[in-house]
């Protein structure tokens, strides 16, 4: 008889390496192991752990269509949105305009599985744009923005996404919360300024313009002898329709109590509230058929344009994790160490900025968002994002809020909008060629002067 009570016939042989000598398992541990394995399935695969990790199994079987109707049209109005600011957002990251676009389509369709809350929209922004192009795209500094090699972008995208997603593992949604609002409120005001003075030179059609902050100040007044009228003209009128079609959307009608407006009335209320929703989208088509127009007469040179794009979709394939410069290798090693501490500062960030906007969203609706969820959902989607060429992706303020105004009921609306993302880049990039990069520079302006906070000084000062 064995020591545990098994004997040598009821004994199962398992063979062993070659320098290890074979030894013999009893029924009874075997059925330990069964057992093991039994309550490791229950509690992986019991219905609570599938709800908390796949979210979309709580409301996708009461879907109906009146919830269809509304996800549809929302999913279009964000997506006539993000295809504009992804194009402006990837002269903020130093990269093509295409990749704009691929950072446009994946947290759509990811989040709606994973995700929390109804109104959140991940996708390109301004500030993961300006950190993407201080850590990601910074290794040749003098290639021009249109020929940049994406590897150190999507390199970083990738790690991004796996520590949020190790955080969401072992559950440090709490972290999040010791970062306090002042702080917040100042980065994201100094980032915002940063931003608009970095697209001042596409306003006024100035080149060779550092992207150092000081540099570029400097580098900037002093060339404004240079300045191209056309660019300043098509810039600035640009700026003002986007801002004015802005108003036209946030606009309240107050009408006289104990009145109920007329059906004309509502109906052109919505025409007008549909008009200044698709503002980015119309101020970037007209200004591209300005552009089209100046050069079927002849007039090839007056306006900056943003060049060929790259047609098609991106294919499907992970990080390369080095970069071929002619005949030498740039190891993974020198692209990491290149990033930096863009490894501890893109993620932290990027879940500051989804975590804030789906909390102020779910209060707003009245209902509440899982943190530890949401670091999942974002994790994932950066990783599955980097296999598109992707740069890191977080949550945007301005197309959450737009989301929720046109009456997104479930995150499936997301899933329309990566879809004419992905139309766009099948369909429409010849045309993305038209488009002025000063009428870019106008729509990212007008996005982030949103974000600076001016009361935050006042707070600041007066804190003890």
């Amino acid at each position: 008889p064995m020591e545990n009570g098994g004997t040598a016939s009821e004994a199962k042989k398992i063979r062993g390496d070659d320098d290890v000598e074979g030894r013999e398992v009893t029924t009874s541990e075997w059925a330990t192991l069964r057992r093991h394995v039994r309550q490791y399935c229950s509690r992986t695969f019991r219905l609570q752990t599938i709800v908390n990790t796949f979210p979309i199994v709580t409301w996708l079987p009461k879907y109906n269509f009146d919830t269809l109707q509304a996800d549809f049209i929302a999913g279009l109005t964000v997506g006539l949105t993000v295809i504009p600011q992804g194009l402006a957002y990837a002269q903020v990251a130093n990269l093509p305009p295409q990749y704009g676009l691929y950072t446009a389509f994946m947290g759509s369709f990811v989040y709606c599985f994973l995700g929390t809350s109804k109104d959140m929209t991940l996708g390109p922004t301004a500030i993961m744009g300006l950190l993407t192009g201080t850590f990601g795209t910074d290794l040749f500094p003098e290639v021009p923005t249109e020929q940049k090699d994406a590897t150190m972008a999507i390199t970083l995208t990738f790690m991004t996404g796996v520590i949020q997603l190790s955080m969401g593992i072992l559950k440090l949604g709490i972290l999040v919360s010791f970062i306090s609002h002042p702080v917040i409120n100042a980065f994201t005001s100094a980032a915002a300024i940063t931003i608009a003075s970095g697209q001042v030179k596409n306003i006024l059609g100035l080149k060779k313009i550092s992207s150092e902050f000081l540099p570029m100040v400097y580098e900037t007044l002093s060339k404004i002898p240079d300045t191209r009228v056309w660019d300043l003209t098509m810039g600035l009128v640009s700026l003002v329709f986007v801002l004015l079609l802005r108003f036209l959307r946030t606009k309240k009608w107050n009408d006289e109590p104990g009145t109920a407006p007329s059906r004309t009335v509502k109906i052109c209320r919505k025409i007008i509230w549909l008009v200044g929703t698709g503002g980015n989208a119309i101020v970037v088509i007209a200004a591209s058929g300005v552009a089209a127009a100046l050069e079927s007469q002849g007039i090839t040179d007056a306006i900056g344009l943003t060049g060929d794009i790259k047609p098609g979709l991106p294919s499907f394939q992970p990080p390369k994790f080095e970069i071929q410069d002619g005949n030498n290798t740039i190891s993974s090693s020198e692209i990491f160490s290149k990033i930096g501490p863009g490894l501890a500062i893109v993620p932290l960030i990027s879940l500051v900025e989804t975590m804030a906007i789906g909390k102020a969203f779910a209060r707003v609706n009245n209902y509440k968002i899982d943190p530890t969820q949401e670091m999942v959902a974002s994790g994932v989607t950066n990783m599955l994002a980097s296999f598109v060429s992707s740069y890191p992706i977080t949550g945007s303020f301005t197309r959450t809020a737009l989301n929720s105004q046109t009456g997104v009921r479930t995150p499936l609306g997301g899933i329309f909008t990566g879809a004419l993302v992905l139309l766009s880049l099948g369909v429409l990039t010849p045309w993305f060629s038209y488009i002025p990069k000063s009428a870019l520079a106008a729509v990212i302006i007008a996005a982030v002067l949103q974000m600076v906070d001016c009361r935050i000084v006042l707070k600041l000062w007066k804190a003890n």
